[in-house]
């Protein structure tokens, strides 16, 4: 009999977070090491730092974890991996080491799901080409499970999230909601199209999308999980000293996430997404609320964010529709620097 992970949870996946404010109090206390090779670091919020080795070679280091997204053991693992992992392709790198990480509540969780966690999060550690190598796991309530990885990539091409250029379209490639699907199928109000839709695109990888970035030479990037689309965006456009403007309507959404919000739908991650972003947002008088609300949901394993010269956009949306990200579309463009970091409208 399968064990039911949710039955342990309040919040999982990416709406576990901290919110996006408290996380930037609590940076100000870290210390920042000074050292030459250290070429990305968390001074612009990026997804992963970068560590040059040699003129050739540099380690994109990244690490996540959290509590359960549904209710299949196997299923938590494969997702969480994936997550874990899409930092690595958010800035260009090719991942291919990784340590498990996992809390584990031995006397209320049978160890055959311990082992389907573990089994989830290699095979899909398996697909991307990441060996994992060993791990940590330390008795704790809620169970929570994620990797520490490592990638490798070349000094001169690292995709950060301060690459974003005026003049540059703004591409997705996959839709949102996924917070939204996840808080309904807790309600009951999901459907079961919804909620498998959900889980696909939480377990399916940045891989493809992360090889076109690299195919066209895009530079600026990052990748959507709890903060949402507007609060990744809006770092995106802090750290790229740039406004973005944003088209809600141009924006993709899983099935019915949409009228979940509607029925009032809204998981707790989206206000305070919403409560960290709304002093450097621009909110048009006629914005949908429902759409204002997705932007503010929390993804977990979401899509890429990324910034491409126009004249590339037809070729790289035919690349990624090509690679099975079907969703991927232009959702907005790249300013100068505005009074507002975002514009969010219809």
């Amino acid at each position: 009999m399968k064990f039911d992970l949710l039955q342990m949870v309040e919040y999982g996946g990416c709406s576990a977070k901290i919110s996006p404010k408290q996380l930037e109090e609590i940076l100000k206390y870290l210390p920042l090491p000074m050292d030459p090779n250290i070429l990305v670091d968390i001074d612009t919020h990026d997804d992963a730092g970068v560590y040059k080795v040699n003129d050739d070679l540099a380690l994109v280091l990244t690490t996540d974890f959290f509590p359960p997204v549904c209710s299949d053991p196997y299923e938590f693992g494969q997702i969480a991996a994936a997550n874990s992992i899409s930092d690595v392709y958010a800035m260009g790198g090719d991942p291919v080491l990784a340590l498990n990480i996992m809390m584990f509540p031995a006397a209320k969780l049978p160890i055959e799901a311990y082992a389907d966690i573990l089994r989830g999060g290699f095979d899909m550690a398996t697909e991307a080409g990441v060996r994992i190598i060993g791990g940590h796991t330390i008795d704790d309530f809620p169970p929570k499970y994620g990797l520490a990885v490592v990638g490798y990539i070349h000094p001169d091409k690292i995709i950060t999230n301060s690459g974003a250029r005026p003049g540059d379209s703004l591409i997705l490639t996959k839709p949102l909601g996924i917070g939204v699907i996840l808080a309904g199928l807790r309600l009951g109000m999901s459907s079961v199209r919804d909620v498998t839709d959900a889980k696909c695109l939480m377990k399916l990888l940045n891989k493809s999308g992360a090889e076109v970035m690299k195919k066209y030479n895009i530079k600026g990037a990052t990748d959507i999980t709890g903060y949402g689309l507007a609060g990744h965006a809006l770092k995106m456009a802090r750290a790229s000293k740039v406004s973005m403007v944003i088209n809600m309507k141009k924006v993709p959404y899983i099935g019915d996430s949409y009228i979940l919000i509607d029925e009032g739908c809204i998981p707790g991650a989206s206000f305070r997404n919403l409560e960290y972003a709304e002093t450097d947002i621009d909110f048009a008088s006629d914005l949908d609320y429902n759409l204002k609300m997705l932007a503010f949901d929390a993804q977990t394993s979401g899509g890429l964010l990324f910034s491409a010269p126009t004249e590339k956009v037809s070729k790289i949306l035919e690349d990624l529709k090509s690679a099975g990200l079907s969703d991927s579309n232009v959702i907005g463009h790249v300013t100068e620097p505005l009074e507002k970091c975002i514009y969010l409208n219809n």
